[in-house]
């Protein structure tokens, strides 16, 4: 097989999902209800006691934001609410395990599952690897499971590994629908009783099959999702080592006292920010409370007869939509039967057979569609064990392109069907899937806490009354219960680099909602499995302006204060700590953006 930069990387081990404990879930929760009732606390003290009444229109917008931070902390908080893990099952033999009683066939036969493997433009040598590891998949009973090479791309290589291989090979004339119409056409030519989604770099572990059909013996869990792993994230070096081949020996003697006082330091470790290890083992495992776990593409299994089913309501919704259509048409009997056979004819062609829906989000939405389905309960599960691994992004712009694909596409699930409206689901499955979406307004406020700093260096102006005593009772007190909360809610679990990202992209999310509300189509593209290695500052210039205007603003106030100017050297002071708290988040991408150019890949 031929060698590609992750070969060196395969003896890399997945981490394990933090244990659940019922005491520190408890404090979570003791923690999470004094958080909420302080930020009534503060707000009410912020927006009654605090303004500034004499620069209204720098401290309302501030203000603003503040609270519009508090409201998604507060659906964070909900969704972090409780641990509610279920324990695997033995896996199943036959399909009459995985059915309900009056389901079941006549005859009994072995469980039948069908393993897909999208590909485009990817190298087919790539997809070997995913290949042989999905033939590598073991299982303690006779079933019948078929591997498919679903290849958009059309290509004679691929075609030919697929046979080497011994697995099937599917493509189709059009590439319509992207990755969901590939999807959608291969199950319409596959019988399995369950199917497996896996992408073209996924490779899963033997145990796979053996660690998740058995949720299946409930016969209303309709997909499980297991978590993505990037095992080729690069693990960074020690400060030590890094200081001491920039800056020399006494330098590395420097770091090296300072990683004795705060632990080791890792520079260059995840520098894309690409470990989703928050997401899967925090924020999605715990919307297992609300059964509100939705699919995320690679790494999951669905139930065939959930898909048909969904698929069919999905086409009875939109023909009665046409037909409500007809019927306003009454009076012009032959323009009501154009409509009613036109629309019908129209959507029998492009019927979307979830969960392959075509949308850029198809995991997500179809998720969304399942869940709100008033005629079953169906039942999603998240399974917190990592049973494959997935190659990350090689270079800023990849990690961007996809990361603007999920922004896009999860927030155009409000322009499609929004979950705070969409019949059918619970309380909990609103709110989780609506903070899914508004996290990413955080861009808007997010651009005020960058700024702010600067305003006050420019203007002298400070959007408080005054940094008295009340000041930083409230300030310091909430902000410290609310750090103390989520330090015990991600308990595990690092999330530097999700914060610093969570703030260096909000570029990138003004840029989703734009494209979301000029209702512009998010494409697909596919996320490149190799890097290049030249500097894409172009990526960045938002994110180095706001950098440039911190360092002017301090400059400029410092040099106020060395003239003789009238100066606030506590509000400075704060300024300041605050500026450099936003540039440390804003550096890491721009370092991103400069990685590949460094020799030993440390930056």
């Amino acid at each position: 097989m031929k060698d590609f930069y992750f070969s060196q990387y395969e003896d890399r081990k997945p981490y394990q999902p933090v244990p659940f404990s019922n005491g520190r879930q408890f404090l979570y929760q003791y923690l999470a209800t004094i958080n909420l009732a302080m930020g009534v606390w503060y707000f009410h003290w912020r927006w009654v006691y605090s303004l500034n009444t004499e620069a209204l229109w720098f401290s309302i917008p501030l203000a603003l934001a503040e609270t519009m931070a508090f409201l998604s902390t507060t659906l964070f908080i909900v969704n972090l609410w409780a641990n509610k893990d279920e324990a695997p099952k033995t896996p199943p033999e036959t399909v009459s395990e995985i059915l309900s009683e009056k389901d079941r066939p006549p005859q009994d036969r072995p469980i039948s599952i069908d393993i897909f493997l999208p590909t485009y433009t990817e190298d087919p040598e790539l997809v070997r690897y995913s290949i042989r590891d999905s033939k590598a998949v073991t299982y303690p009973y006779a079933v019948d499971i078929k591997i498919h090479v679903l290849d958009d791309g059309k290509r004679e290589e691929m075609h030919a590994v697929a046979l080497e291989e011994g697995v099937n090979y599917i493509t189709r004339d059009d590439n319509r629908g992207f990755k969901a119409g590939n999807l959608r056409n291969a199950m319409e030519l596959t019988s399995g009783d369950i199917i497996v989604i896996l992408d073209a770099d996924t490779r899963p572990f033997p145990q796979f099959l053996e660690r998740t059909l058995g949720y299946f013996k409930d016969p209303e869990v309709a997909w499980v999702q297991t978590p993505q792993w990037f095992y080729d994230i690069p693990q960074g070096v020690s400060l030590e080592e890094w200081l001491s081949k920039r800056f020399g020996k006494i330098s590395g003697s420097i770091g090296a006292f300072f990683e004795k006082i705060i632990g080791r330091v890792f520079v260059g470790k995840d520098i894309f920010g690409s470990d989703p290890r928050m997401f899967y083992d925090c924020i999605l495992r715990r919307r297992m409370n609300y059964n509100a776990a939705f699919c995320c593409g690679a790494g999951s299994l669905h139930r065939r007869e959930a898909v048909q089913r969904a698929a069919l309501l999905r086409y009875i919704d939109e023909v009665e939509k046409h037909a409500d259509l007809a019927s306003k048409d009454a009076d012009d009997p032959e323009l009501a039967e154009a409509i009613r056979f036109g629309a019908a004819r129209g959507f029998m062609t492009d019927t979307e057979v979830t969960p392959y829906k075509y949308h850029v989000s198809e995991d997500i939405y179809t998720s969304m569609l399942l869940h709100a389905d008033q005629s079953r309960n169906w039942r999603s599960v998240h399974h917190p064990e990592i049973l494959s691994k997935m190659l990350s992004p090689q270079d800023l712009e990849s990690y961007l392109t996809q990361n603007f694909k999920y922004a896009g596409g999860t927030l155009d699930l409000l322009r499609q069907d929004n979950p705070a409206t969409l019949p059918g689901l619970s309380i909990g499955q609103r709110l989780m899937y609506f903070a899914s979406t508004f996290s990413y307004f955080a861009a808007f406020w997010m651009l005020i806490f960058l700024i702010t700093p600067a305003i006050f260096y420019f203007t002298g102006i400070v959007p408080v009354k005054g940094f008295d005593l009340d000041f930083f009772i409230h300030i310091l007190s909430f902000q410290i219960i609310c750090q103390i909360t989520f330090m015990l809610g991600t308990w595990g679990v690092n999330t530097l680099r999700n914060v610093q990202y969570y703030v260096a992209f909000f570029p990138l999310n003004i840029k989703a909602i734009w494209t979301v509300l000029k209702g512009e189509t998010i494409k697909f593209k596919v996320t490149p499995k190799t890097g290049e290695s030249r500097a894409r500052l172009d990526l960045v210039r938002p994110q180095i302006f706001v950098i440039v205007l911190n360092v002017a603003g301090i400059i400029w106030y410092l040099g106020r204060i060395a003239l003789g100017y009238e100066y606030d050297l506590l509000g400075f002071i704060i300024a300041t700590f605050w500026s450099m708290l936003n540039m440390s988040s804003l550096m890491v991408i721009v370092r991103a953006a400069t990685w590949k150019t460094e020799a030993d890949r440390l930056l």
